[in-house]
């Protein structure tokens, strides 16, 4: 996905309203203007179980394509200009995935496939220019860098973890840091030395992974251990461990507000955390009903839980959304006081998400 410092600033807003009857979802959907340079953009979701990828229209929130992917779509990953989304084909345990898919936003296409070496499992995936990829590829515990134009994997960097899972670039596209889940540990790959690979001890089911205060600082959020680890990002010094309960499994920056959003699917929350003090400043409960119906990779450890996974702020900063994966519903919210927008219906499992100011043709 777009890190804060590099998404466009475009404005967009999101409302509407669900109303459950019977166990049935029925989403009715008004255009709004949540401020007054509103302005079109599109959100695009990854349905990892569903192996597709949904395109939803914005202010309005109404979903204009469902795409393609290769099996287990699992992050996406828009391009410097808006123009092109990456998805991760990660696969599943009995079918590694070993492709990228590229779609051509405007056009709601899928523009090619690339391959990536065999059970490569890709994964976390950022922009490093308008045509080059970095990748983490946990099936074979490396990063990859790939030419989108070429459809070659022009780098493969051993980072000899386990479980090479989510990552992050700093905002001078010259440092990969990676959150490296079997391992416990977080991998700072130097970009113009591809030997140079140093390992942080950061806790037992490393995952979630996000630059803090303009790359200043590493945050992980480690789900076995229920704790967030902050590194300063130069020198690779622990600044901080915090006690975070529920699985803590991704984390999203908001630097306007100087706090750092983790999602909780163990307990079913939100946690809002400081950035200066680095204490959690506030709980967020979601109120939204699990679909038991459909298995999920977490429903059945946690039945009682919406699992909110996923975590994007908008490219205005104005709103925030969580992807429920075991509710299949993507839940909208002011980024400001969290009082709640609307819920977008998504395909099986939403998972990752991104943004673009990009609109699909047609579809305003």
């Amino acid at each position: 996905m777009l890190t804060n410092q590099r998404r466009h600033l475009l404005t967009h807003g999101l409302l509407h309203r669900t109303i459950q009857l019977g166990g049935l979802m029925f989403i009715t959907m008004w255009l709004a203007s949540l401020s007054p340079m509103s302005g079109a953009a599109t959100l695009l979701v990854a349905n990892k179980s569903a192996a597709s990828v949904s395109l939803y229209d914005l202010p309005d929130g109404r979903e204009v394509a469902e795409l393609p992917t290769g099996i287990g779509p699992h992050e996406v990953a828009v391009a410097p200009d808006g123009a092109i989304a990456a998805v991760s084909d990660y696969g599943t345990r009995e079918q590694p995935g070993s492709t990228i898919t590229l779609i051509d936003i405007a056009k709601a296409q899928v523009i090619k496939t690339i391959a990536l070496p065999t059970n490569a499992k890709p994964h976390g995936l950022e922009w490093l220019d308008q045509r080059r990829l970095v990748i983490t590829a946990e099936g074979i515990e490396s990063v990859l860098v790939v030419d989108t134009e070429s459809s070659e994997v022009s780098a493969s960097i051993a980072i000899a973890q386990d479980v090479v899972h989510m990552l992050a670039l700093d905002r001078e596209a010259q440092r990969v840091f990676t959150a490296n889940i079997g391992s416990g540990s977080a991998s700072v790959l130097e970009l113009q030395d591809e030997h140079s690979v140093r390992t942080l001890n950061a806790g037992k089911g490393a995952e979630g992974i996000a630059l803090v205060r303009d790359s200043a600082e590493l945050w992980i959020s480690n789900r076995a251990e229920d704790s967030v680890t902050v590194f300063d990002a130069e020198s690779g010094e622990r600044l901080d461990t915090l006690k975070v309960t529920g699985f803590p499994i991704r984390i999203e920056p908001d630097a306007a507000r100087n706090r750092v959003y983790v999602t909780l699917p163990a307990t079913d929350q939100l946690a809002l955390i400081d950035m200066d003090s680095r204490e959690i400043i506030k709980l967020h409960s979601f109120e939204i009903e699990p679909d038991l119906s459909r298995k999920t990779i977490f429903g059945d450890r946690l039945p009682n839980s919406s699992v909110p996974v996923g975590v994007l702020l908008s490219g205005d900063g104005q709103q925030l959304f969580v992807a429920h994966s075991a509710a299949h519903v993507v839940s909208v919210w002011n980024a400001g006081d969290l009082s709640p927008l609307g819920t977008i219906q998504t395909g099986l499992e939403p998972d990752g998400m991104d943004w673009s100011p990009v609109t699909v043709d047609g579809a305003q």
